[in-house]
């Protein structure tokens, strides 16, 4: 591995004009240390940084590179598309056919609204779930990131039943009260919350996979519960697919769970790399959206024509690749057995979390990880050396303990085998630390 000279002199530089140095805090190597690696270019399962140091990336623009970087057709649809006008604040028979892919791929969706990133999509998902409603409360889960939209950004007070608090400067508390925080994979602190708050409880909404503490995924019944719960108050089930959505099943976490929420928020790879989100559901719901109903949502780069573009492109080849979700668990199957014999080898201690093609290995000497007290137990100097090892032989995973890593299908069995070898090395060397 050569040096990183050019991307420390960048960070630098970038330190005096943007905060922090960057334009979202994961990026900073804050969890992990050092100086973060600024990208030149990326092709298939690589990406290159400015010093020229070429890196196995499982990263993955954090979901949206399901196909890998660049992939043909994605870069020929936009290419295309930008030749057309790169935007117009009129619509647009791709945005239509974007559409009509994601309530073709998810049978819940029967009608979607096209915004510009996850944030976007969930911030209104919960206004339209609250003038549905005609309730005020949310209630979410600890450890479970939603966006920056100021009614996610709670903490949990002292208890299940307890109203939330802000969990960032800047969130008010008036804001704050009217969040709920349970636990992820607790129904009981669930039904403590409706028992005492049901009749003004508005949604739930829930990452079915958490991808923002690591993988953690549901319990056997906890969906089902959610969705029970939901039912039996008059509240909306919201499904976070955001991470989820296109990358662990054609129909997300909810066809690998077979739940059928109210609504869904989705981003990432329906945008093949470029700004998108989405929120959908039942059209009875949807209906009552601007311009058919009260509720204001809007946007003027939404449905933008260089992501639509890309998104289509995107869907568009994963449907015409036979067994497309099988060749991606095969790939990720192996290299999280890969990572647990390297593991065991090294007589490293790890919980290695999996649910499709989203992976996050946890330091730690417990059994399994199922809830964010499980997550921030674990050894996070330990992912760090972890994580700097791996840079230095050419692997790039998540900068964060918290944070999911990705397999793309651009990954092949040579590039999934170095991997494994180099976890292998890295591993022993953070033993001998």
């Amino acid at each position: 591995m050569n040096s990183m000279e050019k991307s420390a002199q960048a960070f630098t530089r970038a330190a005096r004009v943007i905060p922090g140095g960057v334009n979202s805090p994961v990026r900073s190597f804050k969890n992990v240390g050092g100086t973060p690696v600024f990208i030149h270019s990326a092709k298939g399962p690589y990406v290159t940084d400015i010093d020229g140091n070429r890196y196995i990336d499982y990263v993955g623009s954090w979901g949206p590179m399901i196909l890998g970087h660049t992939s043909e057709a994605v870069v020929e649809a936009v290419q295309k598309a930008a030749r057309r006008g790169t935007s117009f604040g009129a619509p647009t028979e791709d945005e239509t056919e974007l559409a009509e892919l994601i309530t073709r791929f998810v049978p819940s969706v029967e009608t979607v609204r096209l915004v510009n990133s996850g944030t976007e999509a969930t911030m209104s998902a919960l206004r339209l779930a609250r003038g549905y409603t005609q309730r005020d409360l949310l209630v979410k889960f600890q450890g479970s990131y939603h966006g920056h939209g100021d009614s996610f950004l709670i903490a949990a007070g002292s208890g299940a039943a307890t109203l939330g608090v802000p969990d960032s400067p800047g969130v008010t508390k008036a804001t704050a009260s009217d969040t709920l925080v349970a636990m992820y994979n607790d129904l009981d602190t669930v039904w403590s919350l409706f028992k005492k708050h049901g009749g003004n409880i508005a949604a739930v909404i829930v990452e079915p996979v958490s991808g923002n503490m690591g993988v953690v995924p549901p319990e056997k019944g906890f969906l089902e519960g959610l969705r029970a719960i939901t039912e039996q108050y008059g509240a909306l089930l919201i499904f976070d697919e955001v991470m989820t959505g296109f990358r662990i099943a054609r129909g997300g976490a909810q066809q690998l769970y077979h739940i059928k929420p109210d609504m869904t928020t989705f981003g990432k790879v329906i945008g093949g790399g470029l700004p998108v989100g989405a929120y959908g559901g039942k059209r009875e719901i949807l209906e009552k959206i601007s311009p058919n109903g009260p509720i204001y949502q809007a946007g003027t780069l939404s449905g933008n024509p260089l992501a639509t573009a890309a998104g289509i492109a995107v869907l568009r080849t994963i449907e015409s690749i036979e067994n497309f979700y099988e060749i991606m668990e095969e790939k990720s199957a192996r290299l999280c057995d890969g990572i647990n014999a390297a593991s065991y080898e090294s007589e490293v201690p790890l919980v290695v979390n999996r649910v499709g093609s989203m992976i996050t290995p946890f330091f730690t000497d417990a059994q399994r990880i199922k809830d964010y007290g499980d997550v921030i137990a674990c050894d996070k100097e330990k992912y760090a050396a972890f994580f700097h090892q791996l840079l230095q032989r050419g692997v790039y995973i998540a900068p964060s303990q918290f944070e999911a890593s990705f397999v793309s299908y651009a990954h092949t069995d040579e590039q999934i085998h170095r991997s494994i070898d180099q976890f292998r090395s890295a591993l022993k060397a953070v033993r001998g630390k």
